[in-house]
């Protein structure tokens, strides 16, 4: 199968940083075989970041001083003679000297602004090039969380662990394997990673959503217990409800009253 050079482009910093599956890794490394531009990008990809992390902050060096030695020497020669350092210099030498420590200034100054320049522009591309890894980590996950594969999905809802402030797009995408996805493992993954962000008015939301509909006790104990946990309000009228069910378990009911008067 024909593989698009957008596909392997997405790929290419997951595949750097080993964070591919043996599938994904085999059919990157088939395309790059063929593929001149692609291995071209996965090289351009290496120097960015062997330039990261070998870059060293640098200073001026000895040759800088010696040149200002030399050239505070020939002026002394072109004076005619050696400065005294127990009388003070002439009007002339002092010109001189001063012109001499001007320039040594320059070409010191000159030389940490361009290497100020070179760090902030080396700080530039290393945020674009984060961007962009972020970018294809997000665009891998929710691929892999529309896969057929129930345990594919679970590894796309896994990868949540890459984004410390995941977007709107993957936290609703997360929302729908809670509500909607057939596999029950699949749904308990999804309650586990959004647990690390019930802090969000959305999330809550959709914990309580998740309880109203779901019918799988292993799902419900995990949604009351972080609900319990982030001790959120609007569960209160849920949990009452699953109590007054007859088909609600047993050990669900037990969760429930241990946990109602923490969030009342």
């Amino acid at each position: 199968m024909k593989v698009s050079h957008e596909k392997i482009d997405s790929l290419l910093p997951l595949y750097l940083a080993g964070e591919l599956d043996l599938i994904e890794i085999e059919m990157v490394e088939k395309h790059l075989e063929d593929c001149k531009e692609c291995r071209d990008a996965l090289d351009s990809f290496k120097s960015l970041t062997e330039t990261f992390q070998q870059e060293e902050v640098q200073v001026p060096s000895q040759n800088l001083r010696l040149k200002f030695l030399e050239a505070l020497e020939e002026e002394k020669k072109n004076q005619g003679r050696v400065i005294s350092m127990n009388k003070k210099p002439s009007g002339l030498t002092l010109i001189s000297l001063a012109k001499i420590a001007a320039g040594f200034a320059i070409l010191v100054g000159t030389f940490m602004m361009g290497k100020g320049y070179e760090s902030k522009q080396a700080e530039l591309e290393y945020a674009l090039l984060e961007n962009e890894v972020l970018k294809s980590k997000e665009m891998a996950m929710l691929s892999l969380m529309d896969n057929q594969s129930a345990s594919k999905r679970i590894q796309g809802v896994n990868f949540i662990e890459a984004f410390r402030e995941p977007d709107v797009e993957i936290l609703n995408a997360l929302t729908e394997r809670m509500l909607f996805d057939e596999n029950t493992n699949v749904r308990i993954a999804a309650v586990e990673a959004l647990s690390n962000f019930s802090v969000s008015e959305r999330v809550k939301s959709a914990f309580i959503t998740a309880l109203e509909k779901e019918k799988n006790p292993s799902v419900q104990i995990a949604i009351i217990k972080n609900l319990v946990r982030v001790q959120e309000k609007k569960a209160t009228e849920p949990m009452k409800k699953l109590l007054e069910l007859e088909e609600t378990q047993p050990f669900i009911k037990e969760e429930i009253k241990k946990g109602l008067p923490q969030i009342m």
